[in-house]
């Protein structure tokens, strides 16, 4: 069975950064694309960023790029969010999520197969 657990989230003040860990168990983690996810009260999960299975591509969500980026070490079964210069707006929980079909990258979450549980990110203005 594959788990996925997310860390790292927090409050943090406007303008600051955080970076959310996902640690993946129960399959080779070099099989997945990887993805991060969020939720904000009251509204659809919406795609933040991928990662390709060797990590040499990634995806990003506009509202995020520029100030967001996703790597992977394989070694640890972890996939990272790193976030700079968050906003008020970046306030959600976060999901890592895990995909085996065939591609290179994925942004749509009804194809992922895999979830954690969450991890709340609070930004305060």
């Amino acid at each position: 069975q594959v788990q996925l657990v997310e860390s790292g989230g927090e409050l943090v003040q406007a303008g600051g950064s955080l970076r959310l860990s996902c640690a993946v168990s129960g399959r080779p983690f070099s099989n997945y694309i990887m993805g991060w996810f969020r939720q904000a009260p009251g509204k659809e999960r919406e795609f933040v960023a991928t990662i390709s299975r060797s990590g040499s591509s990634t995806h990003y969500a506009d509202s995020v790029k520029g100030r967001f980026a996703i790597s992977r070490d394989d070694a640890k079964n972890t996939v990272y969010l790193q976030m700079n210069s968050l906003k008020p707006e970046d306030t959600a929980v976060y999901y890592c999520a895990a995909d085996l079909s065939v591609g290179v990258v994925e942004v749509i979450a009804g194809r992922y197969e895999y979830w954690g549980q969450g991890t709340q990110v609070t930004v305060s203005s």
